[in-house]
């Protein structure tokens, strides 16, 4: 773990713990990643998966530790959940929330929408600059074909890719991404890596599975959480071979 936030790092939490009703939801966390990095997190239920997300996300105020973000350090502690997602934090829940009546050209367009500041989201109309946004966001995420179409029409996988393109297009420098393969075909889940893969060479992309298949496929650095604090940190091959993750998780 970094000790301060440098300039490689773009976020920093350190020494964060939460408990609700006495249960130490999150124990002394410290937990660190680059500008442009893909970083699984895995571990049992009640690990401390979601509520890390929470806190990150401002959904969860911590008992103690801090937050960083950014060259200038800022402390997201300070901030609310609209102003952590204006300054470039996005996440995806594991079930898609899109608007199911709308098309996807529409759905993406409300998240262009969605991203500005309040004032200037009563006077926005969509321009030439949103529309080839649009285009460019989902030729990112596979849905170029798709536009037109409803979003309740697409497969549970083309959902998930919807959701993806509409945090892409509030434009994050961190993507929260909680169990994406789950209930995806092969063809999608393999889409799904290759998506992941190719939105880490520039931005960070924190990815939270139970799926061991699918962190493998993602070959990249592998955080496992324990009882609301990292276990063990490193290659799927390193962690997996920890005689503690074989205990608590791999031996369940």
């Amino acid at each position: 773990m970094s000790t301060g936030a440098g300039a490689a790092t773009l976020l920093e939490v350190s020494g964060i713990s939460v408990s609700f009703d006495g249960f130490k939801a999150i124990n002394n966390l410290s937990f660190s990643i680059g500008r442009a990095e893909l970083r699984a997190v895995i571990g049992p239920n009640g690990a401390g998966k979601t509520t890390f997300m929470d806190i990150v996300t401002g959904k969860t105020r911590p008992d103690e530790g801090s937050v960083l973000w950014g060259p200038m350090s800022t402390n997201l502690l300070k901030r609310n959940e609209a102003q952590i997602a204006r300054a470039g934090i996005g996440r995806k829940f594991q079930k898609p929330t899109v608007f199911e009546d709308q098309s996807v050209t529409d759905n993406l367009m409300m998240a262009l929408k969605a991203h500005r500041a309040p004032w200037r989201v009563l006077f926005w109309r969509a321009g030439a600059r949103d529309a080839a946004r649009v285009r460019e966001v989902a030729e990112q995420v596979g849905l170029a074909e798709q536009l037109p179409r409803k979003a309740g029409e697409l497969s549970h996988g083309q959902k998930q890719w919807l959701e993806i393109g509409m945090l892409l297009a509030q434009e994050p420098q961190l993507l929260l991404v909680d169990e994406p393969a789950a209930g995806m075909t092969l063809a999608e889940r393999e889409q799904t890596t290759a998506l992941l893969v190719a939105l880490a060479r520039d931005h960070a992309v924190v990815v939270v599975e139970h799926d061991m298949e699918f962190v493998r496929r993602l070959d990249c650095k592998v955080t496992v959480l324990h009882e609301g604090s990292v276990l063990a940190e490193g290659s799927l091959d390193h962690v997996t071979a920890d005689k503690r993750v074989i205990e608590v998780y791999l031996g369940r």
